[in-house]
């Protein structure tokens, strides 16, 4: 690699995938990130279709120096099974423009690129192969929750899907809930909108009636919810939860 390289720019994207609500750019991103956003030419995408929904708002926010159809967008490689990582082959030729001197914009669905995100393999690559990784300002739907919270936001632990079948994620909400007691640390965790209810009543159903919990649903949208409280409480008045708006699912064993 030469000093001319590209780098690899973790580019973010709003929260409100498939929900009815579309937030004005301008709200969730600063004007120097639409800018960035805006000159790439060379962009590595979950979803081709929904990167160019993406850059369609940024175009009517800051104009692109290219016309749409012009820019070179490329999906990340589908893993051969769930939990596998591409092969390093493949992700190392979407990185080809920025060895030739050209930033990438790497974009996830939603969020930060690289967190709860098959990017995170594409940035590895990007390390090995020398080159520079700049992550750009933008929300996270895991630290706004977070701090929204009123849990330990200095001991957390991101862990991701919980298991779909019953007598499994009982068992794994358990442990989790040993390891945040043991540890005074927050659990925190998501689920395909679809499956909210059901992860909601599991969590209310198996954690101890002490252990404080907090449901954040529809973070930066326009009724956003965010409610936190000892699970004893949840159990007395369970509300109604969307199942097509995303939602983070944190805990704090007392």
């Amino acid at each position: 690699m030469t000093s001319a390289a590209g780098r690899l720019l973790l580019v973010p994207n709003a929260l409100d995938l498939g929900t009815d609500a579309e937030v004005d750019l301008r709200e969730l991103l600063p004007d120097a990130v639409l800018a960035r956003a805006a000159g790439l030419g060379h962009w590595v995408v979950e979803n081709a279709k929904s990167a160019r929904a993406f850059l369609k708002r940024v175009d009517r926010q800051v104009a692109l120096a290219q016309p749409l159809q012009m820019l070179d967008i490329r999906e990340l490689p589908r893993p051969l099974k769930a939990g596998a990582a591409p092969a390093s082959g493949e992700l190392e030729a979407l990185l080809a423009p920025a060895l030739a001197g050209h930033d990438i914009g790497l974009l996830s669905e939603a969020g930060l690129p690289a967190v709860a995100d098959p990017g995170a393999e594409l940035v590895r690559v990007a390390h090995v192969l020398g080159l520079k990784v700049e992550p750009l300002c933008g929300p996270s739907s895991l630290m706004l929750a977070l701090a929204a919270s009123g849990l330990n936001g200095q001991s957390f632990a991101f862990v991701g899907y919980l298991p779909q079948e019953a007598s499994a994620r009982a068992t794994r909400i358990r442990e989790l809930e040993q390891a945040s007691r043991r540890q005074h640390q927050t659990q925190i965790a998501i689920e395909t909108p679809y499956r909210n209810a059901a992860l909601l009543g599991a969590l209310i159903e198996h954690l101890h009636p002490h252990t404080r919990l907090c449901v954040a649903v529809g973070l930066t949208l326009p009724h956003v919810e965010c409610r936190s409280q000892p699970v004893s409480a949840w159990r007395v008045q369970r509300p109604a939860i969307d199942k097509r708006v995303p939602a983070v699912f944190l805990w704090l064993a007392e």
